[in-house]
């Protein structure tokens, strides 16, 4: 593929503009079975035999966040920062354990501010289960880091914890976007847009009740895996950049299969849909900091679906699709009315600074 161009916010969104920087550049320059897979996180190898005393794999993941405004409804980037690491760690399997984090400071800033969003940190590493252990702190001039809304603040994030003891002994199988198989139920967890909705009314100024769902999703992706439990899962991933869509495909697209969703089972709030249809949005590409799909084997799917509504931030779960058909990729929805349309990845921009 011949690189032209330059980066725009589209490259940002998650979608397919993302997966040029993924796939065509940074895929290619940095080739490695581990990094080959494109998943959220990594799951490590021991290296030539070293680390012996390492009771299970580690599972790896960095994130930044960029997030305007940095405290909206429900949240803040402190809050985010920790939630969205942890989350890409628990989808590979993980037990989320440490993480690291780094500050970009904009001159101007707010020490209040700041401290805000420090205590809202650590108080959502606690209720994750994560030691904060390192950390870096880097200050610019003004402008550089929020032209647009003033002072503000960037932060790196790396997750490290252990693969799961149950997957690690082969008990358990692990989730991994070429997991799904023809016959697997697709199951959420949650109401979607609900983070995309409450970020987008912050930043034009209408007053709603939505509030972000930002949330750290250890007690529905661990209830997936409780000793005994039965339960074959073969793939996770949280819905954040570009939606419920976007996902879908890209685990149709590693898997080669088809699946086929059911608008009328997919949970939207009443207010998150009327403020949809206000702004012209579509809840399947709508951003999320709270929630995830569960891919599991299609005679499982009532069980999963009992077991993650016993959690709190599983309350909402549905069954919201089959996988249908193995051999071509394709994400198809019944709509409303009985009807099916095919849905592709995000294109085009979306909304930047979501998370």
């Amino acid at each position: 593929m011949e690189l032209t161009g330059t980066i725009t916010m589209a490259h940002g969104s998650g979608g397919e503009d993302s997966s040029i920087l993924m796939r065509h550049i940074f895929g290619k320059r940095f080739a490695n079975p581990t990094l080959d897979r494109l998943e959220d996180a990594a799951v490590l190898p021991p290296h030539n035999g070293q680390f012996s005393f390492v009771p299970s794999p580690l599972v790896v993941s960095t994130d930044s966040f960029v997030v305007t405004p940095m405290e909206f409804a429900g949240g803040d980037i402190g809050k985010l920062a920790v939630c969205g690491t942890v989350n890409d760690v628990l989808m590979m399997g993980g037990v989320p354990t440490y993480l690291t984090c780094g500050f970009i400071l904009e001159e101007g800033l707010g020490l209040a501010t700041i401290d805000r969003v420090a205590a809202s940190m650590a108080r959502a590493a606690k209720a994750a289960g994560v030691t904060i252990v390192a950390g870096d702190t880097k200050v610019i001039g003004r402008g550089g880091a929020d032209a647009a809304t003033g002072a503000g603040m960037f932060i790196n994030t790396t997750g490290i914890g252990f693969l799961r003891e149950s997957i690690a002994s082969g008990e358990a199988s692990a989730p991994g976007a070429t997991g799904a198989r023809a016959g697997d139920a697709v199951l959420v967890s949650g109401t979607l847009g609900d983070h995309h909705a409450c970020i987008l009314s912050a930043r034009l100024g209408i007053e709603n009740g939505i509030t972000s769902d930002c949330a750290a999703l250890n007690d529905v992706a661990g209830a997936l895996y409780e000793t005994g439990l039965g339960v074959h899962v073969h793939a996770m991933r949280d819905v954040t950049r570009g939606g419920l869509a976007t996902v879908m495909n890209e685990i149709a697209e590693a898997s080669v299969v088809t699946i086929e969703l059911d608008e009328n089972s997919i949970p939207v709030t009443g207010e998150v849909r009327a403020f949809c249809g206000i702004m012209g949005l579509d809840p399947l590409y709508m951003g999320n900091e709270g929630k995830m799909i569960a891919i599991v084997r299609g005679e499982d799917a009532e069980h999963a679906l009992a077991t993650m509504r016993r959690t709190e931030h599983g309350k909402g779960a549905r069954i919201i699709g089959r996988v249908v058909g193995q051999g071509e990729s394709a994400v198809i929805v019944k709509t409303r009315i009985g009807g099916t349309r095919k849905v592709s990845a995000l294109r085009d921009e979306g909304l930047p600074r979501i998370c």
